[in-house]
């Protein structure tokens, strides 16, 4: 075999191209050996309790092995293969095994609490502290204090854990790939964009058929139930989506055992930790205090927006009845209904919309974006990347110097995971004096350019991007020297989103659009008449909107807030005694959405979607300082982008990363405690 490119130095770049699944295996296995080592070597009674005896070379050894997994974590998930995903599931729970291991190490334990007693501890850094004081908690709720039997256990729990969350991923990913519907009847396609059935052309030629195949990939998905004509269309392809990876389809894809496996899991391993629930375990490391202060908070928010909620669907099922000819308003209808009122009402439709919102010009605005207010500068570069939708780019400071690299992968494409996120592979660190840069990936699931035509998106689509942006600036323009302490290490799960749904905000910004926006066909900038009526409907149906995801968050936190698991019944008959709590919109019965719910069962985000609300909540006060700032500068064609109050912003909250309390660094930017106000404004809910 070549070199591994797996085993390179953290300091080079990743040859992305180059890598195999033949390379994982041999790389987690070699650079296991050495964090062993290295762990054992930590926790020497020998050694004097410095940060630079036990922590710095620690951190050293474990870095090339969390890159490599890194690395092969998103292979898997973004050009997904038979080889590739039978590597990283045989490397799975060597990884698994070698974090319950290190969790469950009682010498390096032992050794974090000699650092914590050390005679200088105190005159220690602020940040060194933090990071020494967090891994003693991580320790004990790693299971550390346990024995025997118990912990015998808790390790089984959490390579099983690993495990099912893992097929659970692949279990959507596999039922999505394979649903299609061809479509030969033209007519049945009425009234769907030109760009998507182009693209569905192309996708039933690529299989050597003749026709349209439609997908529930969300380029495709989307735009039929907003736009089709046909209602058994939108029938069919609802029914897909919202039976994905259950009973309801190919029975090797039902995730019904899994979800019942992982949710018994938790309770037993939160039960042997003495913390009562999985909840309870899961708040030990964020900003709420417990499920009840959450519960509180999302009932809260519930009674607020329900009102508006109702309100929308009053004034939907009126359109639709009065309009559309629509009686019964049913679940596959209310897309394709709710653009039409939009039409409607302001004169205008999201597909419209997209064709100003071409991806280079969107990219080159939100460059200008990040370079105004953060006084940085990025640009495309060449880089080794995994597929040809990938590229890179360089991000520098005004005078030039490297902060790091971000590697941008747009397009939906077969055996790439849906949705939208950020990894960081290379967190930034400073070793002998000498800065080693963070790199960060960016994934979305937008349409790929269409022939010669660049792709366009929708303005949801350039939300999307601005919100994963924000995730991705908090670790490229991290200062905090320690990775121990970075953003995507250590800030609170419910602060994580501050940064991503704070950058949403520039989209609906007069300047920025300008930057934005360029007609596919012509060039032409968006009309200032069309962005008036585009702003006009920015809260539209955001009484709906936000109901829909304090239902998502209300039932997992009820579902995790429990001493036992559930079964599937009990999962389903929760969510819908949660809908008639908050809810508007009642899906049929067949409906299935826990069992697509990446989020909660294979995303990290179990006992913490509330994260999303809570976090809006920060998000949308810390923007109102810029709402604040160009309100003080009327004349100022920048409007809200005020380089002075996004230079605060960089350095109390980007900066730091998490090292200090999401707390502390909020009240550094904004000067006191968050605010609901400035949330409920931005959604139209500040008034009756």
């Amino acid at each position: 075999m070549t070199q591994n490119p797996l085993l390179a130095p953290v300091s080079d770049l990743v040859d992305y191209a180059a890598v195999k699944p033949e390379h994982i295996v041999p790389a987690v296995e070699e650079l296991l050996g050495i964090a062993r080592k290295a762990v054992d070597h930590a926790a020497d009674t020998t050694l004097a309790p410095t940060w630079e005896a036990v922590v710095e070379p620690l951190d050293t050894a474990s870095e090339r092995l969390w890159r490599a997994w890194s690395v092969a974590g998103h292979l898997n998930a973004v050009v997904n293969t038979p080889e590739l995903r039978e590597a990283y599931n045989a490397a799975l729970p060597l990884i698994t095994e070698f974090s319950t291991w290190v969790g469950l190490h009682e010498g390096l334990y032992q050794q974090y609490q000699r650092l914590a007693a050390a005679p200088d501890f105190a005159s220690w850094s602020p940040v060194r502290r933090r990071i020494v004081d967090m891994a003693l908690r991580d320790f004990r709720l790693s299971g550390v204090e346990l024995q025997g039997a118990d912990r015998e256990r808790y390790a089984q729990i959490s390579d099983r854990e690993a495990q099912a969350s893992q097929k659970f991923s692949e279990n959507v990913l596999d039922a999505i790939d394979a649903w299609s519907l061809l479509v030969d009847d033209e007519s049945r396609l009425a009234g769907i964009p030109a760009d998507v059935l182009s693209a569905a052309r192309a996708a039933a030629e690529e299989d050597g058929k003749t026709g349209w195949k439609l997908t529930l990939k969300m380029p495709c998905y989307l735009p039929v139930m907003q736009y089709a004509q046909d209602r058994a269309l939108r029938e069919a392809l609802y029914r897909g989506y919202g039976t994905v990876a259950s009973e309801q389809g190919d029975a090797k894809f039902d995730n019904s055992p899994l979800i019942e496996e992982l949710l018994s899991l938790r309770a037993e391993e939160s039960g042997l930790l003495g913390l009562g629930t999985y909840a309870s375990l899961r708040l030990q490391t964020r900003m709420a205090r417990d499920a009840g202060e959450v519960t509180v908070f999302l009932r809260d928010l519930a009674a607020r927006a329900k009102p508006f909620a109702q309100r929308d669907l009053a004034e939907l099922k009126a359109y639709a009845t009065g309009e559309l000819g629509l009686d019964e308003l049913q679940p596959w209808d209310v897309a394709f209904a709710s653009e039409r009122l939009r039409e409607s009402r302001y004169a205008y439709s999201e597909d419209e919309v997209k064709q100003y919102f071409t991806e280079p010009r969107v990219l080159a605005g939100l460059f200008d974006v990040i370079e105004k207010l953060f006084d940085v500068r990025l640009t495309e570069t060449p880089v080794s990347t995994w597929h040809s939708d990938a590229r890179g780019v360089r991000v520098e400071r005004a005078d030039g110097g490297l902060i790091g690299y971000l590697y941008l992968d747009l397009y939906a494409r077969s055996g790439k995971q849906s949705g939208a996120w950020v990894d960081s592979e290379r967190a930034r660190r400073v070793v002998a004096g000498h800065v080693q840069t963070p790199v960060v990936t960016l994934t979305c699931n937008f349409s790929r350019p269409n022939g010669d035509r660049a792709a366009v998106l929708t303005h949801d689509d350039v939300i999307t991007l601005f919100h994963e942006t924000g995730h991705a600036l908090h670790a490229l323009l991290s200062e905090v020297d320690e990775p121990g302490a970075a953003a995507f290490a250590s800030v609170e799960w419910d602060a994580i989103e501050l940064p991503s749904q704070f950058m949403e905000n520039f989209c609906w910004e007069w300047a920025v659009v300008q930057k934005l926006s360029a007609h596919v066909d012509t060039g032409e900038p968006l009309p200032r008449a069309l962005y008036d009526r585009l702003v006009a409907a920015r809260n539209f149906q955001s009484g709906m909107q936000a109901v829909r995801q304090i239902e998502f968050a209300l039932f997992d936190m009820l579902m995790h807030d429990r001493a036992k698991g559930a079964t599937i019944s009990e999962v389903l008959a929760l969510l819908q005694e949660v809908r008639q709590e908050v809810a508007v919109l009642f899906p049929p019965s067949w409906h299935r959405l826990p069992h697509a719910f990446s989020h909660l069962f294979a995303g990290g985000y179990g006992a913490g979607y509330y994260s999303y609300k809570w976090a809006e909540v920060l998000s949308a006060d810390a923007y109102e300082a810029f709402e604040e700032a160009a309100a003080k500068q009327p004349d100022n064609p920048l409007g809200t982008l005020d380089p002075e109050t996004g230079a605060r912003f960089r350095r109390e909250v980007l900066a730091v990363g998490g090292s200090r309390p999401a707390a502390d660094s909020f009240a550094a930017f904004r000067g006191r405690a968050p605010r609901i106000d400035a949330l409920l404004r931005h959604s139209g809910m500040s008034g009756s």
